[in-house]
């Protein structure tokens, strides 16, 4: 596997995002923190958005650490209102916001969809939807106001896969978000671009994905529960993924980074797989 790399300030002709100013939701752990690690390294002023604030205050530090600019907001981006103080966190402490990454959500249960009851369903949408959709409404009036900016959301091939029905929905919900807003936003100099991960690893992972959930599955057959964590697991990589591998958080971050950057100035309205050659049923 793939060690991860080292923070540390890149070459002038790398550094895409000096001066500018990058909000990462979910950026405690997994795919958000090397994203925002990115950012920094980039020589972007960081907001570290999470749920959980000993993460969030870790990687603040991580930047910090290494001469990069940081603060950190702690909120439940699944409300509205907690999206909206990330957001107004990030215009009072630096007064724009050139870039914003939606990095939240994930899978809860893995079982068939006939097992899931009501609140699951609920549980699931409201963690892996409505970030999204309540990040992007918040930060539009500050990127309007300036006339530009960036905004990536993250998705999923399991878009395609089994047993998170719920999961697979929702992050379609936020590739139709991420379509349909980049076309209203346009004349603003606004884009709006989606990076769909296939399995990443995410060695650093301090809080579950069903954190402060109750994931008990005691109506669920055995013989389910064993195929869905063996899919989740690494069998469905061997299946899926023509490299025979799960990616690494830093690889997710070079594509989130790549859409945020000016590299992809004409670039708006895509959803690009990062997944070793895994196709899609988009």
């Amino acid at each position: 596997m793939t060690a991860e790399i080292v923070l540390e300030p890149r070459a002038a002709g790398g550094r895409r995002f000096e001066g500018k100013i990058a909000v990462v939701a979910g950026a405690g752990q997994g795919i958000g923190r090397a994203t925002a690690r990115r950012f920094a390294q980039e020589g972007a002023s960081v907001v570290v958005g999470d749920f959980v604030a000993g993460t969030a205050a870790k990687v603040v530090d991580e930047i910090k650490e290494f001469g990069g600019s940081a603060v950190s907001y702690v909120g439940d981006f699944s409300q509205w209102e907690h999206a909206q103080g990330l957001m107004a966190k990030a215009h009072e402490e630096y007064g724009r916001i050139d870039c914003a990454a939606n990095i939240v959500g994930g899978t809860i249960w893995l079982q068939s969809y006939w097992y899931y009851s009501p609140e699951q369903i609920i549980a699931e949408v409201n963690k892996s939807f409505w970030p999204s959709m309540w990040l992007c409404r918040a930060v539009l009036p500050y990127m309007i106001e300036q006339k530009g900016g960036s905004i990536v959301n993250l998705a999923t091939h399991a878009v395609g896969s089994l047993y998170r029905v719920p999961y697979a929905a929702s992050k379609g919900g936020v590739m139709g978000l991420t379509t349909s807003l980049s076309k209203e936003v346009a004349q603003y100099g606004i884009r709006v671009n989606c990076v769909a991960p296939h399995g990443t690893d995410a060695n650093d992972r301090v809080t579950p994905r069903n954190h402060n959930v109750d994931v008990s599955s005691d109506h669920v057959p055995e013989e389910e529960i064993q195929a869905a964590r063996a899919s989740m697991n690494g069998v469905h990589v061997e299946r899926e993924v023509p490299m025979k591998r799960k990616g690494i958080a830093e690889e997710q971050a070079s594509a989130i980074v790549f859409f945020a950057s000016e590299d992809a100035s004409f670039i708006s309205g895509q959803i690009l797989p990062v997944g070793g050659g895994a196709t899609y049923p988009f």
